[in-house]
Parts: C-alpha cells; sequence; structure tokens
C-alpha cells in the first residue's frame, strides 16, 4: 500500500485548508482517559515516545517510536466514496529510531499507511494505536500502564510502560502558544516520567533494558499561512526526580521567537509554566550530516534563573538525523543526549531527548 502510485495519489490530496478543522484555542477543557487518544477534529495529531535505557551491564540506548495522524482534505481530482476503506482523507505516518549509545550507532525507518482494512490507525475500544506491527497499547488506564511494540528487519522492541506521574498539561490555559495567530498553538500533555521495561531483540541476541521515557501527545489545526516550521525541543529528566520540557521556536532568519515555552515538573508532579524570558538555550557545538548537508547545533548551554539551574547537553552519538522519505515530514534530528551542570548549588545530572527542525528543510508534520 505505500507503492509510488499510492504515495502520488496522497501528496496530490494534501490541498487542506485550517478552516476545515477546529483550531486549538484557550480555554480547552481536558478530560482522560478521552484526550489520551484521537482528535478527528483537528487536522493533526502525534504520540510521541522517547527514551534512555540500558541493559544489566550498563550498556546504554536510545528509542523513538512516534505515531502521527493527518486529516486530508480531498481535491476535485479524488474521486472515492464515503464508505471507501482507501479513502485517504486519514493518513498515518511512523517513525522507529534506535541509538545504541555505547557503540555510537544510529538506526531509523519509517512507515506511511492510510487506515484501510486495519493497517494504521487510533481506536479508544481497544486503547491502542498502531501502524502495521508497531504499536503502543494501554493496558490500563486508571493507572497510565502501557505496552510498546515496535518489529523491524533490524531490531524488535517490547517495552512495559509504568509512568511515575500523572499526565501534565503543557502551556498555559490548556494551550501551547507557538505563534500570534489565532490556531498558532497546540493542545499539549506530556508524561514526564515513565519507567520502561522489557526486551530489546538485535543481531539474535535478547537483551534485558531499564531505564527511563517520555510520552508526548499534540493535537492541533495549522492555520493557512502559518510559517512555523523550525523549532528546537528538549525532554530533561534530572536525577533529583524532576523534569523540564524547553521549546525554542525559531522564524525564518533562525531566531528565536517569543513564543518559545517550557515546564518545569516538580518531584511530586505539580508542573509550572515557563514563559521565553525565564530560561535560555544556547547553541554550541556544531555537526554537520554529511547526508543532508545540514548544520545541527548538537552541544547547549541551558540556564533557567528561577531553578537555580545550569546544565550542559551533550551526545556520544552525533550522527542520530532522521532522513525521511515520505515526503510528508521534514528530515530532522533527534536523538538521546545527557546533561550536566548545577542545580539550586548541587551539582544535576539528566538524560533525555533533543529534537531539531528546519536546519535542513521545513515541513508541517512534525513535534
Amino acid at each position: 500500500m505505500r507503492s509510488k502510485a499510492a504515495l502520488a495519489l496522497i501528496t496530490t490530496a494534501l490541498v487542506a485548508q485550517a478552516q476545515e478543522w477546529q483550531l486549538a484555542l484557550a480555554g480547552y477543557h481536558y478530560e482522560f482517559p478521552r484526550d489520551y487518544f484521537n482528535h478527528e477534529n483537528y487536522q493533526t495529531e502525534w504520540w510521541y515516545y522517547t527514551g534512555n535505557v540500558h541493559s544489566p551491564d550498563g550498556h546504554r540506548y536510545g528509542f523513538e517510536l512516534t505515531f502521527f495522524r493527518q486529516a486530508v482534505q480531498l481535491s476535485e481530482e479524488v474521486f472515492v466514496s464515503e464508505d471507501d476503506v482507501w479513502r485517504p482523507d486519514q493518513l498515518y505516518l511512523a517513525h522507529l529510531a534506535l541509538t545504541d549509545i555505547d557503540a555510537g550507532t544510529f538506526y531509523h525507518t519509517e512507515r506511511l499507511n492510510r487506515g484501510g482494512p486495519g493497517l494504521a490507525g487510533i481506536s479508544t475500544n481497544q486503547r491502542r494505536y498502531w501502524n502495521g506491527n508497531w504499536q503502543v497499547r494501554w493496558s490500563s488506564l486508571a493507572t497510565g500502564h502501557q505496552q510498546l511494540q515496535a518489529v523491524c528487519d533490524a531490531f524488535t522492541l517490547a517495552l512495559n510502560l509504568k509512568p511515575n506521574k500523572h499526565a501534565v498539561v503543557q502551556g498555559e490555559d490548556g494551550l501551547t502558544r507557538k505563534g500570534p495567530l489565532p490556531g498558532q498553538a497546540s493542545h499539549y500533555i506530556s508524561f514526564t516520567r515513565i519507567a520502561a521495561e522489557g526486551q530489546l531483540n538485535r543481531n539474535g541476541k535478547s537483551i534485558a533494558v531499564a531505564g527511563l521515557a517520555w510520552m508526548d501527545h499534540e493535537f492541533f489545526t495549522e492555520p493557512a499561512h502559518s510559517e512555523i516550521t523550525r523549532w528546537d525541543w528538549f525532554s530533561i529528566q534530572l536525577n533529583n526526580g524532576e523534569e523540564l520540557m524547553l521549546y525554542r521556536i525559531r522564524n525564518a532568519s533562525d531566531a528565536t521567537t517569543p513564543y518559545s515555552s517550557g515546564t518545569y515538573v516538580d518531584a511530586r508532579g505539580r508542573a509550572q509554566f515557563l514563559n521565553a524570558a525565564e530560561f535560555s538555550l544556547v547553541p554550541g557545538q556544531i555537526w554537520q550530516s554529511p547526508n543532508s548537508g545540514a548544520r545541527y547545533p548538537i552541544g547547549w548551554s541551558i540556564s533557567v534563573p528561577s531553578l537555580g539551574l545550569q546544565l550542559s547537553e551533550r551526545t556520544i552519538v552525533k550522527d542520530q538525523e532522521f532522513l525521511t522519505k515520505s515526503g510528508i515530514s521534514p528530515t530532522y534530528w533527534e536523538g538521546a543526549v545527557t546533561y550536566e551542570g548545577q542545580m539550586r548549588g548541587r551539582n544535576a545530572k539528566a538524560v533525555g531527548y533533543l529534537e531539531m527542525t528546519g536546519y535542513a528543510g521545513s515541513s508541517r508534520l512534525g513535534r
């Protein structure tokens, strides 16, 4: 179903206009478990899982599994009936990546499907979202326990995910703003500290792994003429049981915009919004991709004065560039990173993930 002809049809169909779907606006009333799943009134939606895990001997790995749903307004050239199971008005894209941190290697792959007869989708009744044999199934809506599974030629990953904290609503008044236009925003929730435990099978070996994961879920409709295509996103899981999400939105000149923001989550799970003036993200070391030619800042200095926080971010694996082939999402850098510095006068360390887009072109679909 991912033939060139099918992809050509999908590309032709991508003529969506924002007014066909609901905008993300202030005052949204979150309701769980409903908001863990599908929101078809919004054009774009994704479920992002990233994490740092290790084997019993301390060997470290990073993983990413992401499910995207993109609603499409069909053009007049696409003739399909309302009950056609192959209608391309909902596209399902998924990204999968594994970083072998200590070996210094990175593997990634992607899938693009229509829902078809159960090939991909989101089901509240089944309590899962999936794309082929990649899926996350919620085993308990009450506790948030989930089961992640991803199978590809290079490896198989199966994890039990148990949130240590309840879901956090990002932003203010139920909204994470990303620009000045109405609807230039998303409804955004996160599980910022998830205990992850399971099995990684690769190279003929079954490896027990355990560590921390992070889950983001966003849904929104991009307004017409929006130009938000560049950002740097950080997840930070500190060794004192606290977390930070920091979001740097960049304009066409790569300057930071005032709509950048973040969230601090204390050890008890209480969230505090951070506006753009309350933190700084200063790029440092640059790595140039031999594949795309993009120049990514893979080292950063991070400061949040109100928390007494100064961190340096670094990564062992420089090449964690996700070279996409679908034509819908951009090529971007997303990978496992570590942090080290000071917080409230004490030494601080953290693990997390860094995503950087807009360095190798742009797209409407992405975090």
